[in-house]
Parts: structure tokens; C-alpha cells; sequence
């Protein structure tokens, strides 16, 4: 989710790459940089903070350049700081790197490097391995170097590098990440993301996994793993510059569900061991004891993050058996807790800054109870006093209404669950390894549920349900947390009151206000339970209720009550709400849409609430 851009051409570079950093700053970072190739030498110059923080250290001496290269970063491995910033060089200076992606096998690396290689390290980022490996593998081809890098490393990445010895020529390679070249009149550009490119040229080629690009002013020449030349067909782009930040996208919102797919292949990287077909969770080793002896976990969290919780509570008791007590963070300290010994607070929070959930951690540390932060910002308050933290990665969001950053929350928690039932021995055998590869199978199946047939039925729903100013959202079990997901994204964007309910308590008082034609979304993925959900809806049908099912494959008896059926992939019933919330967050883009509402940007909310 960072920021690539790169230049080789007759323009002052340095103008061209920082002109191309702040047309990507939209995509978050908290730190940037620059490499320069000038005078058969490179210079770096790179800083914590903003784009305008890095032009302040800028000296005459990045001047009169025509190649280089910048990065904004948006911190995974290691504090936001100088010296994690990209570009990262090698030993000696002479190879320069910037990279998004994640590489998973860098601590073996690392070690490698530094042992048998004798390479030093200056940062505690994962990419610094991959400008040694380049220098380590280069013989006077920077191209070769790169290609055989990368044949070491095990993870995603969209990798640019620069040589000293090779003036003018930048190389670079994708697998996973985002890549593009821009094709100029002798210059050519490279980006993470077209709006870097959109004042200099709409001609663009976009790299493919596992496909290398030469990239110098004259030709841009494209390679195959094996170093074979390659063909590419230039794509002309047509959006304007609003567009392109969307990624062609209406809203970021759109753009955001749409990455989800991404979002939670990166979270779970590094955290399965495949071959073991365990979770592997060594980063949170320094909890080791605590979480062995755990009698009772709280569970914080405020909006959509406390819905996070609600689930992870019912995974956490049934995989692990913990009790596990969840709270809306503005009423935790207000409730006068009772903490013990042998107990542990989690606290979720996507921008690591909300102040209710702020108060709630200080308020666990003060009585001596470890906190664990689930949160996606590196270097925010929550994640530097927290005792230890689990970082997803959802990359920025920037829609006030959360979608991918929820979905990573609970993909965490999923983990965390089969990681504590696992180490306790409570979960039950080969539970635990159907679980891993219904976890691994999700972003596929999450790519599938996105498909123009699955939203294109979803929109049909949506022309209905904006005609009303009322709509329930009914579920039971791990479906209940799902409703109310559901209800609030769609208060959130349409201004439709959506009321969520636990479908065992419609008879209790919310059955009064079925009426003709009200839209009632009705969550149906448990099969324990699903009887009853059938009763629920021939109740909501006898009222003349208009039901929109959300269930999964298999299950055709809804098929026969519902004329409105979306049906999941086959999923475990435990893992089943990482799925069935996306249709509901189209349900509520949808009908915002419809509407007209301000989807981004609802009224009177803020990303990141930073007041009580």
C-alpha cells in the first residue's frame, strides 16, 4: 500500500519524484524518500513524516539529476523513522531499493546476510534485505541481479532498484503489488499507481506477477522469470486524476471492499505455517506466558471494531475456552471492571488513535493487566503503549466507513483464537488445520462473492430498500455481530435507520414494526441454528416483510421461503462472517448510491475519533 515512484529521462528528477509523492500521499504513509543517480553516484535523502518534510532536507546537490527514485511508507516491519524510510542501499551504496509487499522469509535472510555474507543492517524493516541480495548478486547487470534476488525471497513485493554503476537505468519487478510503467517521450516513469503518472502520460503497461521491467529514457524492455523478452500492449488511461486515486473506482469505499481479497491474504501472510498447517504467531512470543495461563480476556473497542470483537469473543470461547467479556471502550472505565490476576485486555482500534479505546488501554495497564492492540497503523499511540501488538494489514483506508480494515480486525482474531486453543490443547483435533485452510482459501472466495452477478443481485435489492427509511437486520449466533455490522454500515452511509436484532427476540417487541414491503436483511450461515431462522423468516413473510437472505450454499429451504437468496462459498460455520459481511457492506454502498448520500465522506462522522 505504499508508494512507488521512479523517473529516468532529460526532466529534473527530483521535481518529477516528489511531484509523484504527493500525488500518492492519498494512499497514507508516514515516512518518504529519494535516490538520485548523478555523477556515478548515489544520493539518498529520506524522512519520518510527510512529503513536504522530506523536500525541507533537499540540498542543491539532488539537483541537475535525470534518473532516481522515491517511496512514501507505510510502516509494517519496524517504527516509522528516518532510518526505516525507503529507499534502502546496499553495504557499500552502490545499489539502492525501494519496495512495497511484505517478504516473508526476511529474518532467515537476515540472517543469512549477516552471517555467512557478512552483510551489515542499518534498519529493522524486511526490505533492506533485498538491496543486499541485489548487490550481493550483482556482476555489472543490474537486471540479472534483481532477477536472481528475488529468486530468494518468499513473500509480495513490487521491487525498484537503481545501480551506480548504471547510469540512467532503473529495473524493476512485481509479484502481488502493483506495478506500472509510463511510457513518455524519451523518459519513462515507474509508479505503484497511475495518478504519479497522469501529468506526464496517460500511455501506461502494467507488470504482471512475476514480470521485470528495464527501464531507461530511451525503451522500456520487458522480461519473463526466466529473462525471456516479453511483448506488452500499452494501456491508454482515460480517468482524470480523481478517478485514477479511486483506481477507476465512484468512491473509496467501492475501491476499498473490492480490496479486501488483498487485504486478507497480507494479514495472514507469515502468520500460517503451512507445513505444520499450524498459526504461527511468534511475534507475540513476549505474551507467551500470560496467554498460557489466561483465565479471562476483555475484549475493547468502539463502532465497527467492537463488532470485530463480538465475533472474536465467540471464536475465542469455542476455540481457545476463555471467557472473554466485550465492551464498548467509552463504558469500559465507567463500569468499574474488576481485574485479576492471569487476565488480558485486547484492545482494537483501525487508526491505533481512538481516544474512548485510548482510556480503556492506560486504564487495563494501571492495574497490571498486559494489553494486546489489534490495530492497522504502525507507530500510533495505541500500538507504542500497548504492551504487544498485532498489526494488520489492511494498507490506508481512507472511506469513513470501515470495510477492509474490519475484515483484517477479524482475520486477527481468528488467528489469535486458533493460535491460543492450539497452544492451550482445547481445540479440538483437526479442527484447527480446517480452520487454517478455511482462512487460506478466503481471498479467493472473497474475489468470487465480488463478482457483477453477485452485486449486480445485490443492487436490485438496493432499489427497494432506498425507498424506505427503515430496515432490519436480523441473525443469531455469529450472525447476530454480522447484523449489527450490517445496520450500522448502512446508517452510516444511506441515513437509513437500520435496526439490527438477535432473530430470537423478534416476537419480544421488534415484530411490531414488520409492515408490507419492509426491508428486513436476514443473516443465515449457522447451520445449528438455521431452523430457527427459517421460523424467524415465515414470520417476517406472514408480516409481508421484503427478505434479502444472506446464507450459504446448500441451504435450499431459504431457497423456497426467499425470493432474495445470496449464497456464500462453502465455508466452515465458524469462519462463515468474515464472508457474509461483504454483502452487506454492498448492500450499504448500494443503496447510499442510490440515494445520493455522501458515501466517502458521510455527515457528521470522522475517520478517526480522537475526542471522547
Amino acid at each position: 500500500m505504499c508508494g512507488i515512484v521512479g523517473y529516468t529521462g532529460s526532466r529534473e528528477a527530483v521535481e518529477v519524484l516528489i511531484g509523484g509523492l504527493k500525488k500518492l500521499e492519498y494512499r497514507g504513509y508516514d515516512s518518504a524518500g529519494i535516490a538520485l543517480q548523478k555523477n556515478g553516484k548515489l544520493i539518498v535523502s529520506k524522512a519520518a513524516g510527510s512529503v513536504a518534510d522530506l523536500e525541507k532536507t533537499l540540498e542543491d546537490r539532488f539537483s541537475n539529476t535525470q534518473a532516481g527514485i522515491g517511496h512514501t511508507r507505510w510502516a509494517t516491519h519496524g517504527r516509522p523513522t528516518d532510518q526505516n524510510a525507503h529507499p534502502h542501499s546496499s553495504m557499500s551504496g552502490d545499489i539502492v531499493i525501494v519496495h512495497n509487499g511484505i517478504i516473508e522469509n526476511h529474518r532467515s535472510l537476515r540472517e543469512w546476510l549477516s552471517g555467512e555474507k557478512g552483510y551489515s543492517f542499518r534498519s529493522e524493516t524486511d526490505t533492506e534485505v533485498l538491496a543486499h541480495l541485489v548487490e550481493d548478486n550483482y556482476d555489472g547487470d543490474l537486471l540479472e541481479a534483481v532477477r536472481k534476488a528475488v529468486a530468494f525471497v518468499e513473500g509480495s513485493y513490487a521491487l525498484v532498484a537503481a545501480s551506480s554503476h548504471e547510469p540512467e537505468r532503473l529495473v524493476c519487478v512485481r509479484k502481488d503489488s502493483p506495478l506500472i510503467i509510463g511510457i513518455g517521450d524519451n523518459e519513462n516513469f515507474i509508479a505503484s499507481d497511475i495518478p504519479a503518472l497522469l501529468s506526464h502520460t496517460r500511455k501506461t503497461c502494467i507488470l504482471e506477477d512475476g514480470e521485470f521491467a528495464s527501464v531507461t529514457a530511451e525503451k522500456v524492455d520487458f522480461y519473463n522469470e526466466e529473462g525471456c523478452p516479453l511483448e506488452k500492449e500499452i494501456f491508454e488511461v482515460n480517468w482524470d486524476i480523481t478517478a485514477a486515486e479511486k483506481g477507476g473506482y465512484d468512491h473509496f469505499m467501492l475501491k476499498e471492499i473490492m480490496e479486501q481479497p488483498m487485504a486478507v491474504r497480507e494479514t495472514l501472510r507469515q502468520r500460517i505455517d503451512v507445513k505444520k498447517r499450524r498459526v504461527d504467531l511468534t511475534e507475540l512470543d513476549s505474551l507467551k506466558n500470560e496467554l498460557a495461563g489466561l483465565e479471562k480476556i476483555y475484549i475493547v473497542a468502539c463502532g465497527t471494531a467492537y463488532h470485530a470483537g463480538l465475533i472474536g469473543k465467540a471464536v475465542i470461547e469455542k476455540l481457545a475456552g476463555i471467557p472473554v467479556e466485550v465492551d464498548v471502550a467509552s463504558e469500559f472505565r465507567y463500569r468499574n471492571p474488576i481485574f485479576a490476576a492471569n487476565q488480558l485486555a485486547i484492545v482494537i482500534s483501525q487508526s491505533g488513535e481512538t481516544a474512548d479505546t485510548l482510556a480503556a488501554l492506560r486504564l487495563a495497564r494501571s492495574k497490571g493487566v498486559k494489553v494486546l492492540a489489534i490495530t492497522n497503523v504502525v507507530g500510533s499511540t495505541v500500538s507504542r503503549e500497548a504492551d504487544q501488538v498485532f498489526f494488520t494489514w489492511a494498507g490506508p483506508e481512507i472511506a469513513v466507513a470501515s470495510t477492509k480494515a474490519y475484515l483484517t480486525q477479524l482475520v486477527a482474531l481468528y488467528l489469535l483464537a486458533i493460535h491460543m486453543g492450539e497452544s492451550r490443547g482445547y481445540i479440538k483435533p483437526g479442527l484447527g488445520s480446517e480452520l487454517i485452510e478455511g482462512l487460506q482459501n478466503l481471498p479467493g472466495q472473497l474475489k468470487a462473492l465480488l463478482s457483477e452477478d453477485n452485486i449486480s443481485k445485490i443492487k436490485t435489492y438496493c432499489d427497494h430498500l432506498v425507498t424506505w427509511k427503515n430496515a432490519f437486520f436480523l441473525g443469531r449466533n455469529l450472525d447476530f455481530p454480522v447484523a449489527m455490522e450490517g445496520a450500522l454500515k448502512l446508517k452510516e452511509i444511506s441515513y437509513i435507520h437500520a435496526e439490527a436484532c438477535a432473530a430470537g427476540e423478534l416476537k419480544h417487541g421488534p415484530l411490531a414494526l414488520i409492515v408490507e414491503g419492509l426491508p428486513v436483511i436476514v443473516l443465515a450461515t449457522q447451520k445449528a441454528v438455521l431452523e430457527k431462522v427459517l421460523s424467524n423468516i415465515q414470520e417476517v413473510n406472514a408480516r409481508g416483510g421484503a427478505v434479502f437472505a444472506i446464507t450459504g450454499e446448500g441451504f435450499e429451504d431459504i431457497d423456497r421461503q426467499v425470493e432474495n437468496v445470496f449464497y456464500l462459498p462453502p465455508v466452515n460455520d465458524i469462519i462463515a462472517p468474515i464472508l457474509s459481511v461483504v454483502p452487506t457492506q454492498l448492500i450499504a454502498y448500494y443503496t447510499a448510491l442510490a440515494g445520493g448520500s455522501s458515501i466517502d465522506k458521510p455527515r457528521n462522522l470522522a475517520k478517526s475519533v480522537t475526542v471522547e
